[in-house]
């Protein structure tokens, strides 16, 4: 049995099998992941850190929209992602949401929101720091004056331990899927090796493989590209996922120019604050 390939060297690109061809398996293979206690937590962010009056949520990097279904409850939310594929699985769950296809690093909304978010670290599947800048400068662009921005990175590269094995897999009565993963590193950038096992009771067992390549960026560097585009930048140890945190972006009020959030004015590359 020949595995299908694919090197995806972008997240949500039209190669990647996990957000293409496999879009199907992804909710099966994140099954395990709380949605509700993720936003739970995320909305007491907003309510501690935002500073802007309205209820607006945009989620870049929606993928099929888990967290949109939650948000939705108490948000006006509009999602944006790179995947069809994804975004099709997104439209039949939430069939009365905005949807829109759009890179996360030029996407334009004609509108901006009290909070932005991009969760589990699609950022980190970004190419370049360079890119890391257009996507954070985009995301203050939508903000609202005292809006939050909340983003949640990839693994430091301090963190990242070469030769992990993992694997997960999920099953019911309409079929099978596992995986396997193995992870490397070249230089800056985490090689994630993945192995799909897929089981379908009308084809039967498919075997998908695929090598994912993330960007890997320390903290401080984050923190600085967020500053330098333009919004109050704050770490947060404790975050969805093990070992990540999360970054926060407050756009500072039209009326004020300060620096991290409720400190005095940000210096580049001096250190944010982490609680």
């Amino acid at each position: 049995m020949r595995p299908v390939t694919s090197r995806a060297a972008h997240s949500k690109a039209p190669g990647s099998l996990m957000f293409h061809r496999l879009a199907a398996q992804y909710d099966a293979l994140y099954s395990f992941k709380d949605s509700k206690r993720e936003v739970d937590y995320l909305e007491a962010l907003v309510r501690r850190y935002g500073r802007s009056e309205g209820r607006s949520w945009l989620d870049v990097a929606c993928g099929t929209g888990r967290h949109l279904e939650y948000l939705r409850r108490h948000h006006e939310v509009v999602g944006v992602d790179l995947s069809g594929a994804m975004l099709r699985i997104a439209r039949r769950r939430l069939p009365s949401t905005r949807l829109r296809r759009g890179d996360m690093r030029s996407f334009h909304l004609s509108e901006s929101f009290d909070v932005v978010s991009c969760l589990f670290s699609a950022i980190g599947h970004l190419r370049s720091e360079a890119e890391l800048g257009a996507t954070f400068r985009n995301f203050a662009r939508h903000l609202k004056p005292g809006g939050l921005c909340i983003v949640e990175p990839w693994i430091d590269p301090e963190d990242f331990r070469s030769g992990h094995v993992h694997l997960v897999s999920h099953s019911q009565p309409t079929g099978a899927v596992a995986r396997m993963a193995h992870s490397t590193r070249r230089g800056n950038r985490s090689i994630v090796h993945y192995e799909y096992l897929v089981g379908d009771p009308r084809r039967g067992i498919q075997h998908f493989a695929e090598d994912d390549v993330g960007l890997m960026v320390p903290r401080p560097r984050l923190l600085e590209w967020m500053a330098d585009a333009g919004l109050r930048p704050r770490f947060l140890t404790k975050g969805l996922n093990p070992g990540r945190g999360l970054l926060l972006g407050q756009k500072p009020p039209a009326r004020t120019r300060t620096g991290a959030l409720g400190s005095a004015p940000f210096r580049r590359r001096k250190a944010a604050r982490r609680i």
